[in-house]
C-alpha cells in the first residue's frame, strides 16, 4: 500500500469511492453529513492543486482519499469548548473509503502524524463510526465548530 498526492486523472475513481461512502453514510444512520454533490469536482480539483489530497492505492487501485491541509482552517476559529493546543496543526478532512482496505483512519493519520504532530479532525453528530474511529486513534473530543453552511460539527484533536 502507497499514500501519494491524487491527481487530476484520479478524479473519476475518487467520485466513485465518494459516492460508495455517502451510502455507507446513509446506511449507517447518517444521512445529512455530505450531500449528493459534496465533495464536488470542484473541490477535488482544488486540494489537487494546493497539493492537498492523498490516495491510498493497492495494486494500481485507489482505496482511499482524504485531504490532508497544513496549517489554519477558518472554521476551527471559533470552537464551543476548547482546543488542547494552539501550535500549528494539520486537519484530515474528507476521508473516504470503497471498504476493500483496512484500517484506513489510522493509516491516514500515520501518514499525516509524520506530516505535523499536531493534528484535527471533525464529524457530523450523526456519524457514531468515525466518532469512534476518531477516539480509538488518539483524538480527543475537544468541543463543537461550525462548517461553512452554519451546520454543526464534533471537534477532535490528536497532540503527539
Amino acid at each position: 500500500m502507497i499514500i501519494r498526492e491524487a491527481r487530476i486523472e484520479d478524479i473519476e475513481r475518487l467520485l466513485e469511492i465518494y459516492d460508495i461512502a455517502k451510502a455507507f453514510m446513509r446506511k449507517t444512520g447518517n444521512p445529512h453529513q455530505w450531500n449528493s454533490s459534496y465533495p464536488d469536482l470542484k473541490t477535488l480539483e482544488e486540494d489537487i492543486h494546493k497539493h492537498q489530497l492523498f490516495v491510498m492505492e493497492e495494486e494500481s487501485i485507489i482505496h482511499s482519499v482524504f485531504a490532508f491541509i497544513l496549517g489554519e482552517d477558518p472554521t476551527y476559529n471559533k470552537i464551543e469548548g476548547a482546543w488542547l493546543d494552539h501550535s500549528t496543526y494539520g486537519t484530515i478532512h474528507r476521508i473516504a473509503s470503497d471498504g476493500i482496505m483496512h484500517q484506513v483512519f489510522k493509516k491516514a493519520v500515520d501518514f499525516c502524524g509524520e506530516k505535523c504532530p499536531h493534528l484535527r479532525a471533525d464529524t457530523h453528530e450523526d456519524n457514531k463510526i468515525m466518532q469512534k474511529v476518531l477516539l480509538k486513534n488518539g483524538f480527543q473530543e475537544t468541543g463543537i465548530i461550525y462548517v461553512e453552511d452554519g451546520t454543526p460539527r464534533i471537534a477532535y484533536e490528536k497532540v503527539k
